[in-house]
């Protein structure tokens, strides 16, 4: 089958004899027709190889679709920003008006003042030195700065107030004072401490450097090694555990021990599983002052566990307000805390705890440690935290939340020091003893 050109077509049709209305008619169409596809094609020929850059091919319609995203609406078209042609408007500017414009004359300084250089050239020294501060290089220590790091990673702060009350737990035994052993308990539980403080940063590097908070810490910036860390970690807990042990007794040397168990190896590690931990750590910061107690005494009173429920209940208030105003941290760094999982509970147990320190501070006479005092003074400053925890419960900002902390740092103290104040005094029974016989001797 041969294929015939429509322009011979229509040479052939006019050869056609014209006798009847219908072959003239069917001639006209069919001439008509074929002229009109022959214009056609050829148009549509040549649009297809002068504008090939504007074929919807399979790409074009990918594009088209990604421009829409599904929604729980529906699918919503992104808006992108309109593109000036920046040419279009400096093409179309009028000469006219820019020939009217004159030109500024040039400001000249006044005689006597001073003009600063427009470009100042940086020396080359300058460029060198902060060149190679950009670049990565070791961080070389020296040994002077070894206290502050091994400062730092004792977390000195804290450490100092373990030793407080522990301090203070020694002060409220009810037996004579005795420097020796109080000097001993108190090096052994800073000793301890530290030993924690560092093992604690070990673990936690990959997760402080994700904090702003502890970002800065030497294990993170790399002013010490891991091995040294460790190492200083050991030199702190060994004396220390053996000094509680050896120089006051077993009790406070195993409670030491249990204390640092339960920081590094159970706090640490719940940070980031389950919000339990606050109650964890809330329990080591309650033994310290139950380490004090039982230096003085070589056993577990009433007393010592209402001084180590003094401090359980008061770290809620003090923690839950601290961590509520740093909760971008604790999840940037991956930690479970009541303030970034369950805000709600964490506002509902920080009162709850505020309250319950007007409760323990009433138990104090009836377990026979301080006189009937105790709870009246002590009032004042417990309705006051408590009076903060509401308020942090009710509106839970920021500011009340900061509020709540601040207060929490002088109330601890000023808590402590009004238990001592209040202590009920101890008469020896060899004193008591001779006490009557005294005025009989001398009628």
């Amino acid at each position: 089958m041969y294929k015939t050109p429509c322009c011979r077509l229509t040479g052939v049709w006019k050869c056609l004899p014209r006798d009847g209305l219908v072959g003239v008619s069917v001639q006209q169409k069919l001439i008509a027709n074929a002229a009109r596809s022959h214009m056609s094609a050829r148009s549509l020929i040549q649009l297809c190889r002068k504008n090939q850059a504007e074929w919807i091919t399979f790409q074009h319609l990918c594009f088209l679709k990604r421009q829409y995203v599904k929604s729980s609406s529906g699918l919503g078209q992104r808006a992108r920003p309109k593109q000036e042609h920046v040419a279009s408007v400096l093409d179309d500017r009028d000469d006219s008006v820019v020939s009217q414009v004159q030109q500024i004359p040039a400001l000249k300084p006044q005689p006597g003042t001073v003009v600063p250089p427009c470009d100042p050239v940086e020396p080359e020294a300058a460029r060198t030195a902060r060149l190679e501060a950009r670049q990565w290089k070791e961080l070389k220590v020296e040994y002077s700065d070894l206290p502050g790091i091994y400062a730092r990673l004792s977390k000195l702060k804290l450490t100092a107030l373990v030793v407080t009350t522990a301090a203070a737990g020694y002060a409220m035994a009810p037996v004579p004072f005795d420097p020796v052993t109080f000097l001993m308990a108190s090096i052994g539980t800073g000793l301890s401490s530290c030993t924690a403080n560092s093992i604690n940063q070990y673990f936690e590097v990959p997760f402080d450097s994700n904090m702003n908070r502890t970002k800065n810490r030497p294990l993170v910036r790399g002013q010490i090694s891991p091995l040294h860390a460790v190492s200083f970690a050991l030199a702190c807990g060994i004396p220390g555990l053996t000094l509680l042990t050896l120089g006051v007794n077993p009790l406070t040397g195993f409670l030491g021990a249990l204390n640092i168990f339960l920081y590094t190896c159970c706090y640490t590690p719940l940070k980031r599983l389950s919000i339990t931990n606050t109650w964890v750590g809330a329990v080591v910061g309650a033994i310290p002052p139950v380490m004090g107690w039982t230096a003085a005494t070589g056993s577990l009173d009433p007393g010592a566990l209402l001084l180590g429920g003094f401090l359980f209940s008061w770290q809620f208030p003090h923690f839950n307000a601290l961590s509520w105003n740093l909760r971008e941290d604790y999840s940037r760094g991956g930690y479970r805390m009541m303030s970034v999982t369950h805000p709600g509970l964490c506002k509902r147990v920080a009162l709850r705890h505020s309250v319950g320190l007007i409760g323990l501070s009433a138990l104090g006479p009836v377990l026979d440690i301080t006189t009937w005092t105790f709870p009246l003074v002590s009032l004042p400053i417990n309705l006051y935290i408590s009076y903060l925890a509401f308020r942090f419960y009710h509106y839970g900002d920021r500011q009340n939340a900061r509020k709540l902390f601040f207060c929490s740092l002088w109330h601890l103290p000023m808590l402590l020091l009004l238990a001592l104040t209040c202590k009920k005094s101890r008469v020896p029974q060899d004193e008591a003893a001779v006490a009557p016989s005294t005025p009989s001797l001398v009628l």
